[in-house]
């Protein structure tokens, strides 16, 4: 299943077998195929019915897991820095009136030049290739799996949204910072969508595989290792955006390496905030903080998509 990735990317990505371009062509129209039958209504059928047979299984984490790591006292430092996350970690945030939407780079569906907006569109996408939309998939995935990232922000004790609708700064960051992300997604699910390069349903099922399967990053309700690791996600996936706008660019897609340079822009303003945290812990708790860096480095940073399956 793991696929090896040209330099494109920085991260470990893992596609589907059947994500994989046909050797036989360099540009195919449509890089993601299902497998086919002879019979395809009869084996579609006879899938659906083992299917009902067996509960949906998430795949393992081959470690053992661990819980609630941080020493109870230490809660207290997080509800000290209430009053800094709200000073110094929420105005990273854009207001949403300012912020860029994904429309604002896709065809119009309202316009009365949408059809040839689409035409100029999946134009400048034949002229990628394979490989490219093989990492551009692989980004648009993990981007698409962000319910998961929320739920792991909020098995952080001391700093996780008790209610759903918290006032607290640590409370209003996650959701703010779920509302900015869920644009990225948006952005690269449409534009493939509309690039007619790769198989959606195959793309889909693999977002609900990996939804369902969620992710265990070794942080282990804690606080400490959680930020550590967002820094370090939100850096690489600022450096795996960074490189699909500079490709686009150089295969002559302009609008899309647009796409890709404003998606890593937001990347790095989070990572910005994020080693933001992880300096005032150093301030604060330098020995705890630098324990909590040293388990991380042993245990290796686990790229959000490391269950992803078809």
């Amino acid at each position: 299943m793991a696929l090896k990735l040209n330099p494109l990317a920085c991260q470990p990505y893992k596609l589907p077998s059947s994500a994989r371009p046909p050797v036989s062509s360099s540009r195919s129209p449509k890089f993601l195929c299902l497998a086919s039958s002879s019979s395809p209504a009869l084996s579609s059928g006879v899938k659906e019915v083992e299917s009902l047979k067996k509960p949906f299984t998430p795949p393992k984490e081959v470690h053992v897991q661990v819980l609630h790591s941080m020493p109870p006292q230490k809660i207290e430092i997080f509800e000290s820095m209430e009053d800094w996350a709200e000073q110094n970690l929420l105005p990273h945030l854009k207001d949403v009136e300012k912020s860029w939407q994904p429309q604002d780079f896709l065809p119009d569906p309202a316009s009365d030049g949408f059809e040839d907006q689409v035409k100029e569109l999946r134009e400048r996408a034949r002229e990628l290739p394979d490989d490219y939309f093989v990492v551009l998939v692989g980004d648009m995935i993990t981007e698409e799996a962000l319910p998961t990232y929320q739920t792991m922000l909020n098995t952080l004790d001391g700093v996780r949204d008790e209610t759903g609708a918290s006032p607290t700064s640590w409370a209003v960051w996650t959701r703010a910072w779920t509302a900015e992300e869920n644009r990225h997604g948006d952005l690269l699910n449409k534009y493939l969508y509309l690039s007619g390069r790769v198989d959606m349903r195959q793309i889909e099922k693999t977002i609900q595989y990996l939804i369902g399967s969620g992710m265990d990053p070794r942080t282990e309700n804690n606080p400490y290792l959680g930020f550590i690791y967002t820094s370090f996600q939100e850096r690489a996936t600022f450096i795996s955006h960074g490189n699909t706008a500079r490709q686009a660019k150089e295969h002559g897609d302009l609008k899309l390496a647009q796409i890709c340079g404003t998606i890593a822009a937001d990347e790095k303003r989070h990572e910005t905030a994020y080693t933001k945290i992880v300096e005032k812990l150093l301030e604060i708790d330098p020995d705890g903080t630098v324990v909590a860096f040293a388990d991380m480095m042993r245990k290796k940073i686990s790229m959000p998509a490391h269950l992803m399956s078809a």
